[in-house]
């Protein structure tokens, strides 16, 4: 495959999903590092076949592009200042989903610590406790008699 049929895929497979300046940054993105590494000696078959599917490329670079305008929506729906520029940043929903199931495995995992001590406390006590309660409870029941 050449440089412009890399270039062509990469461009009809981001072109179904971004807008036309982001689908030009990406392809110009490429098409520099394909000159670059070749101005450097090496074959342009090695620096594409290096690179892989543009197909491949293309569904990343939409999955991060999809995960910024999550965190772009988010900011502005907490009252942000929209696509204007001076943005300081925002959490996507997908981070905020995995801090939920982050906090809720911490909590799990602390009760089970929890647990784990009580039931080693008492592992270690019980050979002691019921002997000592056997006897209190057959020394009552002696004593009890007396009466």
């Amino acid at each position: 495959m050449t440089r412009q049929e890399f270039l062509a895929r990469l461009r009809d497979a981001l072109e179904s999903e971004l807008d036309r300046r982001t689908v030009q940054e990406n392809v110009d993105y490429y098409s520099s590092y394909i000159i670059e590494e070749t101005a450097k000696g090496r074959p342009e078959s090695d620096v594409i076949a290096e690179l892989g599917d543009p197909w491949v490329i293309a569904r990343s670079v939409i999955g991060m592009s999809a995960d910024s305008l999550g965190a772009e929506d988010a900011y502005d729906a907490a009252g942000g200042r929209g696509h204007d520029g001076g943005r300081q940043g925002g959490a996507s929903p997908l981070s905020a989903w995995w801090k939920k199931i982050l906090l809720v495995l911490g909590v799990v995992g602390v009760f089970l610590i929890v647990i784990a001590v009580i039931g080693g406390i008492f592992s270690l006590l019980m050979p002691i406790l019921v002997p000592v309660l056997v006897v209190a409870f057959i020394l009552r029941l002696i004593g009890g008699t007396r009466r």
